[in-house]
């Protein structure tokens, strides 16, 4: 399992190769799109999502469950074991670099996902973006305007048709 490394209101503290990067809304208001954004290392499920599950229960409590996009991961258990808790992970495949995590029956908290491949430059400028009050724009959005280019971004199976 990979250290979570959780940064303030600034994004001047430096980047590890290979830790796992959160950065969480420091305002007690919860006014933008996004509660958090994280910024995982690798398309390793089981290393990443622990030192974030780790971190965030430290922050908020026991996490119940995560909703993730399937085509961003190389697996798609249903559950993890994180410190000896289960927490269930929800898959779907919407395409859309979200992260919605599940602390309680209406603790709902909305990050978004920096794809691992991204550059720290245009990662912490996404980080710093997703996080400002006030800010109502798409995780589309905000990566662009961040430089996080397509080359950087999954790419997401066509459904066939039914």
């Amino acid at each position: 399992m990979l250290p979570t490394q959780l940064l303030a209101d600034t994004s001047s503290e430096p980047v590890l190769p290979g830790t796992a990067v959160l950065r969480m809304e420091t305002t007690s208001k919860r006014t933008g799109t996004f509660d958090g954004a994280w910024w995982p290392r690798s398309r390793d499920i089981g290393s990443q999502l622990s030192g974030l599950v780790i971190a965030l229960t430290a922050r908020l409590g026991t996490i119940a469950r995560v909703g993730l996009d399937s085509s961003d991961w190389d697996e798609t258990p249903g559950h993890l074991v994180v410190a000896g808790h289960t927490v269930r992970i929800d898959w779907s495949a919407v395409g859309d670099s979200t992260m919605i995590v599940t602390k309680g029956a209406q603790d709902r908290f909305l990050f978004l996902v920096i794809p691992p491949q991204t550059a720290p430059s245009p990662a912490h400028a996404a980080m710093a973006m997703a996080v400002r009050d006030n800010n109502a724009v798409s995780a589309e959005h905000v990566l662009a305007a961040a430089g996080v280019t397509p080359a950087d971004l999954p790419v997401v199976p066509s459904r066939s048709p039914d």
